[in-house]
């Protein structure tokens, strides 16, 4: 058995059991990012199964709170699949993650292809692929023993806490306000614990679906029409405890909640 796929089953055997992950062992460990997205890759599949397939991505360490917080100076991106899409309103259970956590995002959805002979890609040609903006709750799950201990190949691995959103009702590009002027608000049972704006994210949400589609150009992967891509949170993770509700309201774009029972 390869390297790869070892530590994409490592991975995926934790994901479906809950268990928290351990720093991997010897050669499965990824040296670099670039061997994380490998084994990322690897997992997806792995992964499908159990969660659904891939309907899109998420991009952390997008804003100077989480880059700080996570101590990664750049963007990461995961996967996101369709059994952790939501509609705003759900209940879900906190016993379902090993520390669940969410954070306040803007969402967006392609009406085209970024294809990945198009690349190089800049916020103003990604811009005019996006068909609507939707407030989101990226849910996030600290699934380590020490996520500090982990590395960045393997938070990379496996999808950099990803698991899952809340999404609001979609507003139309044409519609929408300037993103730099929107702000975030994560209310956790009515109480704001955080806030940020558009600007926070990589100077512009479209400069963070920018890098995405670069990264995955490199690759030789393009975005497809009808993908979901969270940009990255507007203020840093909360977790959170079982029983609390959570509202992330974007200033116009609306509002999105969700309760973990």
């Amino acid at each position: 058995m390869n390297n790869t796929l070892a530590a994409a089953q490592s991975i995926a055997t934790a994901r479906r059991n809950r268990t928290p992950l351990a720093p991997l062992s010897g050669d499965a460990a990824p040296q670099s990012e670039a061997e994380g997205y490998r084994i990322q890759d690897t997992l997806h599949g792995l992964l499908a199964p159990d969660f659904g397939t891939r309907v899109g991505y998420k991009i952390g360490c997008t804003s100077p709170v989480m880059q700080q917080y996570l101590d990664i100076p750049h963007p990461c991106g995961g996967g996101v699949f369709a059994k952790g899409v939501h509609e705003s309103g759900v209940s879900l259970r906190a016993k379902d993650f090993v520390r669940v956590g969410v954070e306040c995002e803007i969402a967006v959805r392609l009406a085209r292809d970024l294809l990945s002979s198009d690349a190089p890609f800049t916020a103003d040609t990604v811009a005019e692929a996006i068909e609507a903006y939707l407030p989101a709750i990226e849910i996030v799950d600290d699934r380590y023993v020490k996520w500090e201990t982990m590395g960045a190949p393997t938070l990379v691995a496996d999808d950099f806490f990803a698991a899952g959103c809340v999404l609001g009702t979609p507003v139309a590009r044409s519609a929408a306000p300037d993103l730099l002027s929107v702000t975030g608000r994560a209310l956790i049972n009515g109480a704001e614990v955080g806030r940020g704006t558009g600007a926070d994210v990589l100077g512009h949400p479209h400069h963070a679906l920018a890098w995405l589609a670069n990264h995955l150009a490199e690759d030789g992967k393009s975005l497809r029409a009808g993908e979901i891509v969270l940009a990255g949170s507007l203020v840093k993770t909360v977790w959170l405890n079982a029983g609390d509700s959570v509202v992330m309201e974007l200033l116009g774009l609306g509002s999105v909640a969700a309760t973990f029972a």
